[in-house]
């Protein structure tokens, strides 16, 4: 799980500090990896501030993006940040459903403590231990999140709702039928919300969903959850 690797790697930095950099991906841990994490993903949500309004001549209603540490969500969410009128929302892994303990989903289940050298949402029992999360997709697999989705949850600046592993997975299956497009079953968690949000919408509304993978890395995932043999 990605909190096995964030383990691991922290271990190895702190054992060989003269000898080894510590380079995350997402945008957990201590400060200012998260902060660093950010500045470099938002090219995402600047290209999205300028592309929109060529394309749709208004920036979208809605921003929705899949969150496990959350650096792709940050990336496309921070630009959007100061401007009125635009939601933004996380999508979580439901897994086998939040009432089932099977999940990883912990800004909508989770409690604060501190994991990984931040004060964040996680899934942990009652004695503050981290509990095992679960999700259809690896990258989704973390039971903290990045701090700054914390804050933009408390602010009500964001909103942040979780998708099933049977949801995600037909989603994916629908951007690959109807679009061509082979999504990363992170990805795909964000897709289905917008499929379950998009018809309780006047059709003049815009949504943009942040594609954050391919899904070529997933086949095999897919492929036997799907009953699919190559």
């Amino acid at each position: 799980t990605l909190k096995d690797a964030l383990n691991e790697a922290m271990r190895d930095w702190v054992t060989n500090v003269e000898s080894t950099f510590y380079i995350l991906g997402t945008a957990a841990g201590p400060h200012p990896y998260p902060m660093l994490v950010r500045d470099f993903q938002c090219v995402i949500g600047e290209e999205a501030k300028v592309q929109m309004p060529e394309m749709t001549g208004r920036q979208p209603d809605a921003v929705i993006a899949c969150v496990g540490g959350g650096s792709n969500a940050i990336g496309i969410f921070y630009s959007y940040i100061p401007v009125d009128g635009v939601k933004l929302i996380g999508v979580e892994a439901a897994g086998l459903g939040l009432e089932s303990g099977k999940h990883a989903a912990p800004l909508n289940a989770g409690k604060a403590g501190v994991l990984h050298g931040a004060r964040q949402y996680l899934m942990q029992d009652p004695n503050g231990q981290i509990i095992e999360t679960h999700s259809i997709s690896a990258g989704l697999d973390y039971p903290g999140v990045g701090p700054e989705h914390c804050w933009l949850k408390d602010s009500g600046r964001a909103e942040y709702v979780a998708v099933t592993d049977d949801e995600a997975l037909r989603a994916f299956h629908d951007l690959c039928r109807f679009e061509g497009i082979i999504p990363a079953l992170e990805s795909s968690h964000a897709l289905a919300y917008a499929a379950k949000l998009a018809p309780t919408l006047s059709r003049d509304k815009v949504l943009l969903v942040n594609l954050s993978g391919r899904g070529d890395k997933d086949m095999n995932t897919v492929a036997e959850l799907s009953g699919i043999k190559f």
